[in-house]
C-alpha cells in the first residue's frame, strides 16, 4: 500500500471583527457546487506556503488584507478515486482596507449569531464549531452511507 495520495489544498478564513460580526461571501449556486454563505478562501497555488494562500485568497474575494491569521483547525475528506480535499481553516480579527464583493460572490458583515439563520453552503456551521473550538481542530468525513450523507467526525 502507497503512503502517497493526491491532496487538493484549500483554505477558509473566519473574520471577525470587534462588533461580533464575521465577513461573509454569497456563494452562486449557478456557480459553485458549494453555495450560500460561506467563508473566503480557495485553493492553495503550487509553491505558496499556507499562511501566504489564505492572505492572497481572502484579499483577492473580499478586499481585506488581513493580518495574524491563525491555522485552528483542518477539514477533509476523501475524494473520488482515493484522493483527498483538505480545507485549512483560519482565523483573523486584525484586518485593514474595505470590503468589495468579487466575482467569487457579494460579501458583507453578518451578525455571527445570524448564521444559523442564514442560506449556508454545506456544513459550515460545522466548520464554525471547529474554528471557534478550543477542543476541536478536525472535522472530516468519513465514506457516505446507503443514503448517500456523509459520516461527520470531530477531533
Amino acid at each position: 500500500m502507497s503512503r502517497k495520495q493526491t491532496v487538493t489544498l484549500t483554505n477558509m478564513c473566519l473574520i471577525e471583527d470587534k462588533n461580533g460580526k464575521v465577513l461573509v461571501q454569497i456563494r452562486d449556486p449557478k456557480r459553485y457546487r458549494w453555495s450560500g454563505a460561506a467563508f473566503p478562501g480557495g485553493h492553495v497555488e503550487e509553491g505558496e506556503n499556507f499562511h501566504d494562500s489564505v492572505v492572497r485568497e481572502v484579499q483577492e474575494e473580499t478586499g481585506l488584507v488581513i493580518h495574524k491569521a491563525r491555522l485552528v483547525g483542518i477539514k477533509h475528506w476523501p475524494d473520488q478515486d482515493g484522493h483527498r480535499y483538505m480545507v485549512l481553516l483560519y482565523k483573523a480579527t486584525d484586518f485593514s482596507g474595505q470590503i468589495r464583493s468579487s466575482e467569487e460572490g457579494e460579501v458583507l458583515w453578518v451578525d455571527k449569531a445570524e448564521l444559523a439563520n442564514m442560506d449556508l453552503a454545506y456544513d459550515l456551521l460545522e466548520v464554525l464549531k471547529v474554528m471557534d473550538s478550543p477542543d476541536l481542530s478536525e472535522f472530516f468525513y468519513t465514506e457516505k452511507d446507503s443514503e448517500g450523507e456523509w459520516d461527520k467526525n470531530y477531533r
